[in-house]
């Protein structure tokens, strides 16, 4: 099991946030629902979580904390990002990844 941590999803808490391995991240409303799941690489993980804040290229709307857990790899952060859609089904994700 990798590092797992919650953060604010804003810019403050993404920056807390542990970038030296691959992750797979839950974005959370303020009812503490998963809204969206998405994996980041290594060297990749603070441009990819703020990407999805209110102006980013791919924004998720409604969002109030963020999730993490890191992963040995990337292929074990796809592995449980599929796992955690097909389970949770979030509202912003496209169905059937």
């Amino acid at each position: 099991m990798g590092t797992k941590k919650t953060a604010p999803f804003d810019k403050k808490g993404i920056e807390s946030i542990a970038k030296d391995k691959p992750i797979v991240y839950t974005i959370e409303n303020s009812a503490g629902t998963n809204i969206y799941t998405g994996i980041a690489k290594r060297g990749r993980v603070e441009e990819r979580l703020k990407e999805h804040l209110p102006g980013g290229k791919d924004p998720i709307r409604g969002g109030t904390k963020v999730r993490i857990e890191q992963k040995p790899s990337i292929d074990a952060a796809k592995k449980s990002e599929t796992r955690i859609i097909k389970s949770k089904k979030p509202s912003q994700n496209k169905q059937g990844k």
